[in-house]
């Protein structure tokens, strides 16, 4: 556990200085519980990395004692959640009333649903290098906002997003220029989505979902059919129909959100179990139903989606504009 712990320090310490800036002027807290071990490890992992910061138990203190604490912060200190399931005071989760107050923030959640075999996966996902992120995440965001065509190869399947995307966005601890600094860790993204929904067809690959209990999945790659944007996937594995059917019973499922992942700590080879953490492995992802709040569309008000189920492809080769940008387990960039 001494190395795991010393590791995570050290991760935990690039996250507050490349990038959320954190200055010695500038407070931090972090609020933890004690019920799960990797939540354990990396509360023990910030205790090295801020020796004095104020550290809160959550499960020994009251909401209002929380508040308090918060509201004695200034604008651009920071506060980290440390979370076996995740935090709320009354009816909000704490992070929107962080960024209401303009603190800086990092989130850990679910971090009781990775087993012993994952604490150092996830540990190595908060490795942060802006080397790596920002030049890559910028470089994919031009190649998207450029595309006209965008075509998603599998072994025997392929799935066209033909014409324009949405103007992606970024997810690569790069905050310049946002209102909000930080957020849920590990980082790594760049997304976007089909202008038009119904411009996306074709075949495509899925190797993992998060099951009805919201921890992956790694199966035999099924395929998935989408038709005008909107998906079936008769071959897939019986839970996973059960999920298809939950969101038919309140909308289409509409294939929306087109998601590069970047983190390299992270595929189908090495997996942790949490559905928030498991997006950013390295490939694509695809949310499946009518909530995607970032985009909205004709028809579709950003209330009334229900819901947004990601999925994992067995990419082998993403083209944009009939270029290559992602193939043999990488991005490529001209």
């Amino acid at each position: 556990m001494t190395n795991l712990i010393e590791k995570a320090a050290k991760n935990v310490s690039d996250i507050l200085r490349e990038a959320l800036q954190v200055h010695p002027t500038e407070q931090v807290v972090v609020i933890y519980d004690q019920q799960a071990p990797l939540t354990r490890i990396l509360t023990d992992a910030y205790r090295h990395a801020l020796p004095t910061g104020q550290f809160i138990d959550f499960d020994t203190v009251t909401a209002d004692e929380i508040l308090t604490t918060i509201k004695s912060l200034k604008p651009k200190d920071a506060v980290i959640l440390v979370q076996s399931a995740n935090f709320r005071l009354n009816e909000f989760r704490i992070r929107i009333e962080l960024f209401q107050r303009e603190l800086k923030t990092i989130e850990h959640i679910h971090l009781a649903r990775m087993s012993e075999e994952q604490f150092e996966t996830y540990i190595d996902s908060l490795a942060y290098d802006p080397t790596y992120y920002r030049p890559l995440g910028h470089a994919l965001k031009t190649i998207l906002d450029q595309s006209q065509q965008t075509v998603v190869e599998c072994d025997g399947t392929k799935l066209i997003f033909e014409g324009p995307m949405e103007d992606a966005k970024m997810n690569i601890g790069d905050y310049t220029g946002m209102k909000n600094v930080g957020g849920t860790f590990p980082i790594g993204e760049v997304f976007s989505e089909a202008k038009n929904l119904k411009t996306v067809n074709g075949e495509v690959k899925i190797f993992s979902y998060a099951g009805e209990d919201h921890m992956i999945r790694i199966v035999p790659p099924f395929t998935a059919i989408i038709e005008d944007g909107i998906l079936r996937a008769p071959d897939a594995p019986e839970e996973f129909q059960r999920i298809l059917e939950l969101i038919r019973a309140d909308e289409p499922v509409y294939v929306r959100e087109f998601g590069l992942s970047l983190n390299p700590a992270m595929s189908k080879y090495r997996i942790v179990n949490d559905i928030t953490a498991f997006e950013r492995q390295l490939g694509l992802h695809l949310s499946l139903g009518a909530k995607h709040a970032m985009y909205p569309k004709p028809g579709l008000k950003r209330k009334d989606g229900r819901y947004h189920v990601d999925v994992f492809v067995d990419v082998t080769r993403i083209l944009v504009n009939d270029k290559p940008m992602y193939e043999n387990g990488a991005f490529v960039l001209e």
